[in-house]
């Protein structure tokens, strides 16, 4: 997965990604936000995964 599949997947589960990817932390990305797991080099996919697992809500389409 591309970093832009990944922004898009994130506008598509959230009305506002943006200060979701900034705001929001995640245990399972080590106590990260979206942001600043991709500043530190996490591949796009594994925190695609620490999304869904973070916000078991989600439609299955968007899994």
């Amino acid at each position: 997965m591309r970093i832009t599949e990944l922004r898009a997947r994130l506008s598509e589960a959230f009305a506002d990604a943006d200060t979701y990817s900034r705001d929001i932390v995640h245990a399972e990305l080590g106590g990260l936000t979206v942001n600043e797991a991709l500043n530190a080099g996490h591949e796009p996919r594994d925190i695609w995964r620490g999304v869904v697992a973070h916000n078991p809500e989600l439609p299955a389409a968007l899994r």
